[in-house]
């Protein structure tokens, strides 16, 4: 790892099971008991203990994912970020230059280490929550799906990252426009 970079971790979400399912228009589950900690506890190749994607085979290179707050508001303005349903929400960190490439976290605890997948593409649902033309504002910068490749745990608080890409703070809200996915 080359490059180290400070940001922070604005908000963590844990939620053992989907909000989100069904037709939009019927709105989300009522019953769904989200939680936004102060801390979070990572399990390599599983996820967050807790979490409705923990241990999830099919979600193991998606298990975790990452929004930048600077995207959220630029897309939903003043909405609470909850709504996006991303596990960590972070100021001051671009997320699109780390898809397909290793990165380390550390919040205080030792780092944790991550490989960054596909983009973290907005549903129908984010017009529903958090207004109409939401979803389309988020295109291009949903977020980013990890895979944790190690154990450790992630505070809300001041962060560095460490990874071999060139990140731009400066770029954290723009829409990135591609012809594919990695």
């Amino acid at each position: 790892m080359e490059r180290e970079y400070r940001f922070e971790i604005v908000s963590l979400l844990v939620s053992p099971a989907h909000a989100y399912f069904g037709r939009a228009k019927d709105g989300p589950a009522a019953d769904v008991a989200t939680q936004t900690p102060d801390f979070i506890e990572i399990t390599a190749n599983k996820g967050i203990r807790g979490d409705r994607f923990f241990g999830v085979r099919a979600h193991t290179e998606a298990a975790i994912t990452f929004l930048a707050l600077e995207a959220w508001e630029t897309a939903a303005g003043d909405v609470d970020p909850a709504v996006a349903r991303r596990n960590v929400m972070v100021r001051g960190l671009e997320l699109d230059p780390l898809r397909g490439e290793e990165f380390e976290i550390d919040t205080g605890d030792g780092p944790v280490r991550f490989r960054g997948g596909r983009p973290a593409h907005p549903c129908v649902w984010m017009d529903t929550m958090a207004g109409e033309g939401t979803r389309k504002a988020l295109i291009g910068r949903g977020g980013l799906r990890t895979q944790p490749l190690t154990s450790g745990v992630l505070r809300v608080g001041p962060a560095v990252i460490s990874c071999d890409v060139q990140l731009d703070p400066a770029r954290v809200a723009e829409q990135v426009r591609r012809a594919q996915p990695i």
